[in-house]
């Protein structure tokens, strides 16, 4: 009996054993996907880092491009603007003459501004003027309808050139009959445009009360409370123009009056009024709190406020005392 039994709990211990035999062997070959599947895994990042560590090289490639245009950015503003010096430069003999009606010169415009331009300037040139070249700018208008074409002349020195224009600077306006004749100075495109730009803060320059003066080619020379400044960019001006504004902007103040101190003392215009046990009306004394917040928010002027929470402090021992209240703000 006793071996049946025991006979019987070895072959359960067995087939436990067996079960967990069967149990191992499929752990085994989850481990082995698992093993697997890490695998895998690994293969991918370092695929990812691959990846990664090429994006990273084209990143600084392009960062390297960017700095190099950047460069190249700044090397050609710098030659534009050599460029747009060495043109203005080569206009400096250049004369800009616009109002001549189209015709008058006939058909020798050198000797026609060799006679009129010494009578239209009222210049004794030292030596006869020379020019290198005469012409109008643009097609011939046979209609003669609006603003006659400019001449421009370009004449061999440059002291020549510069006498016409000093003189119709100081003169004002020039007049051939009842025809009013301009003469400036020639200029680039860039350097017109910057001048036009400069010109357009000339009433903001004035409201400032803001000495000026626009020299060629395009700076603009301030002078603001004996300190002198020059500009070269018309946004740089209109910037020190802003801060300037908002310097001198005064201040919005307003006064606070004795009628408005007294408005602390008067219920007519406040509902919230109580009657003490003697009889007659008293304002509340939150909405006085309230009517002196508001002026306080109201009135920049501390000394106003200040005067505002002295009457505050007598209204509010009036009330207690009952006694007239004895004025201490001078009427405005």
């Amino acid at each position: 009996m006793a071996e049946g039994t025991q006979g019987a709990s070895m072959d359960r211990i067995l087939q436990e054993i067996l079960a967990v035999g069967r149990e191992l062997e499929g752990m085994d070959s989850a481990m082995v996907e698992l093993t697997a599947e890490t695998r895998s895994m690994h293969l991918e990042i370092a695929d990812f880092q691959s990846q990664i560590s090429g994006l990273d090289q084209r990143v600084t490639s392009v960062e390297t491009q960017v700095t190099s245009w950047t460069d190249r950015d700044q090397e050609l503003m710098h030659l534009h603007s050599k460029l747009t010096d060495l043109e203005d430069r080569s206009r400096r003999n250049n004369i800009c003459l616009l109002g001549f009606p189209e015709g008058t010169e006939g058909t020798d415009m050198l000797s026609y501004l060799w006679d009129i331009l010494p009578k239209l300037t009222d210049i004794t040139f030292d030596t006869p003027l020379e020019f290198e070249r005469v012409h109008r700018l643009g097609p011939k208008r046979q209609d003669g309808k609006g603003c006659p074409s400019l001449i421009i002349a370009c004449l061999l020195r440059h002291g020549q050139a510069r006498q016409p224009l000093q003189a119709a600077r100081a003169q004002g306006p020039l007049w051939l009959g009842t025809l009013e004749i301009r003469l400036s100075a020639d200029f680039s495109k860039e350097t017109v445009d910057q001048r036009r730009a400069f010109l357009s803060l000339l009433p903001r320059l004035r409201h400032l009360d803001v000495k000026f003066g626009l020299f060629e080619p395009a700076r603009m020379w301030i002078t603001k409370n004996g300190e002198s400044l020059t500009f070269f960019d018309p946004e740089d001006l209109r910037i020190f123009l802003d801060r300037l504004q908002e310097q001198e902007q005064p201040m919005e103040t307003t006064t606070l009056t004795l009628q408005d101190i007294r408005g602390l003392s008067s219920g007519a215009s406040h509902p919230e009024t109580t009657s003490n046990p003697e009889g007659g009306a008293t304002m509340d004394l939150q909405s006085r709190g309230r009517d002196l917040e508001r002026l306080t928010k109201s009135h920049d002027d501390r000394g106003q406020v200040l005067l505002a929470v002295a009457m505050y402090t007598q209204l509010s021992d009036r009330d207690k005392s009952r006694s007239p209240l004895k004025p201490t703000v001078a009427p405005t």
